[in-house]
């Protein structure tokens, strides 16, 4: 792992940059709330039966792994301009993430009709990118082949996370050359166009054509359409799983649709869905569920996701399990994407992340009965200065204590790791590192808890049978000793 030095912030800085409204909300009382439930919640009671060569020994108990998650995505594999800044951001996934969110949009992965990016060519390469004057002009950026970096992360004993197999955002997903097929009258109506950088359509609904039709008028006005879609995004959950099923440990099956449901717009037996977002193959959430469900094996987590995280999200996912849905964790995003956000939090302004709130939220979304994952979240240093990364790096240490504490909570995933490496409209300061891979002071903060506070190491001695017991962080743990022959003994154990 590499050695950074973490730079001295004195308390006068950090007092400086809150407000006393921020810090009344997040107070001593508050603090120690936290604590006893991260006690209570996230370590647990173990007993041990060592070897005999371990009885009388004094054991030492360090633990390797976590079983919560700590994840990020890996978008910008090989693509950060220098070997230099890629060996040190592939260095975080092992050492500060146990968990890579993968990408898996449909939009990039196939550019081109039957032809998935699974294996990378040339302009994959990092040669390609370390010469490449503007990544974020071309189409493939923060869209790395999956097949290295699943091969990767497997090298490593990275969990693998897919994101996302159904999705209704045109300009982030359905891929062009299917929009394009839809009827040249509705393409006309929809007044495509092109961004001017890369080439890639710019229309962030295709909902205003089919204004005044219903679902039904729609599939009966564009059959072959109809079909197509429906077909094509069956194909492709089954073509993924053929390729990945028994490598990848989980996957955002549908990702943000709870406003569809919210809306009506899923109608089970239907050809089409009127999606807010345009045409989508008919109850898509439920269609693309039994269809992951058949397909990937057992073991495979299958996850829903979404921004909404009103009723309708809780209301969505009780009625696709009452119809049958195999749904193993709901995913929750949380984007602080306006850097004002963070400032306004610091100034006591905005309260919709106080303790109060967010233990809310996660207590109605927990009423589905299913774990949680934090699946996407940003927080911004708003200026980019020194200040900025104090408000980053305070914000993103109370969340993740916050986050961590809660009893039905799985795992954190932090979105962009790498200031100035997010998609177009997200902020370019909301990194842990600089857009030159230099650390910023969120890392340091995330690195203390995940590595050091959250971590245990004890010593402890093994009674005449060679048993020992300690109550530490769950996750897996190399217990060693050394025999009475002076050679040192080593046997891991998981503790659930």
């Amino acid at each position: 792992m590499a050695n950074y030095s973490k730079p001295e912030v004195s308390q006068a800085e950090i007092d400086a940059a809150f407000s006393d409204r921020y810090r009344a909300m997040w107070n001593c009382d508050v603090q120690r709330k936290i604590d006893a439930d991260i006690e209570a919640n996230r370590k647990a009671d173990g007993e041990f039966q060592l070897p005999a060569s371990a009885a009388g020994k004094e054991i030492k108990a360090e633990q390797i792994s976590h079983d919560f998650i700590f994840g990020a995505h890996i978008f910008n594999f090989d693509q950060l301009g220098s070997c230099e800044r890629n060996d040190r951001y592939k260095e975080l996934y092992g050492t500060l993430f146990n968990s890579a969110t993968i990408a898996f949009y449909w939009k990039q992965l196939e550019l081109e009709e039957g032809k998935p990016r699974f294996r990378p060519d040339w302009k994959d390469s990092e040669f390609y990118w370390n010469n490449c004057p503007v990544p974020y002009l071309e189409p493939h950026w923060r869209r790395p082949p999956t097949d290295p970096v699943v091969e990767f992360c497997l090298a490593k004993g990275i969990r693998l996370h897919g994101h996302t197999l159904t999705w209704g955002n045109n300009r982030w997903q359905i891929p062009d050359w299917l929009i394009e097929k839809l009827p040249e009258q509705f393409r006309k109506n929809a007044n495509l166009q092109r961004d001017p950088k890369n080439g890639t359509l710019l229309s962030e609904a295709l909902n205003a054509p089919f204004k005044d039709m219903s679902a039904e008028e729609m599939s009966e006005a564009m059959p072959e359409y109809t079909e197509r879609i429906n077909v094509l995004m069956a194909k492709r959950i089954m073509e993924i799983a053929v390729r990945y099923g028994d490598k990848i440990d989980s996957w955002d099956v549908v990702n943000e649709s709870a406003t569809d449901f919210g809306l009506k717009n899923m109608i089970p037996g239907s050809k089409l869905c009127k999606s807010w977002y345009g045409p989508m193959p008919g109850d898509y959430t439920f269609r693309s569920f039994k269809i992951a469900e058949g397909v990937f094996p057992e073991k495979a987590k299958l996850n829903i996701n979404d921004y909404n995280l009103s009723d309708d999200y809780l209301n969505q996912v009780n009625d696709l399990r009452k119809r049958g849905c195999k749904i193993d964790i709901m995913g929750a995003q949380m984007h602080l994407f306006d850097p004002q956000a963070c400032q306004d939090i610091a100034d006591g302004k905005n309260t919709a992340q106080s303790p109060d709130e967010v233990i809310s939220t996660m207590e109605r979304l927990s009423k589905a009965g299913l774990p949680l994952h934090l699946s996407e979240i940003t927080i911004t240093a708003p200026g980019g200065d020194r200040k900025g990364e104090i408000i980053q790096a305070e914000i993103a240490r109370n969340l993740y204590r916050l986050w961590f504490s809660i009893k039905p909570m799985m795992g954190i995933t932090w979105w962009n790791v790498v200031d100035d490496c997010g998609a177009p409209g997200e902020p370019s300061v909301s990194g842990l590192f600089t857009r030159n891979m230099e650390p910023k002071l969120s890392y340091f903060a995330l690195d203390e808890l995940i590595n050091k506070e959250w971590r245990t190491n004890l010593v402890c001695k093994a009674d005449k049978e060679g048993k020992i017991a300690f109550r530490g962080f769950r996750g897996n743990y190399r217990l060693s000793w050394q025999d009475d022959n002076g050679n040192i003994q080593t046997v891991e154990q998981y503790l659930k």
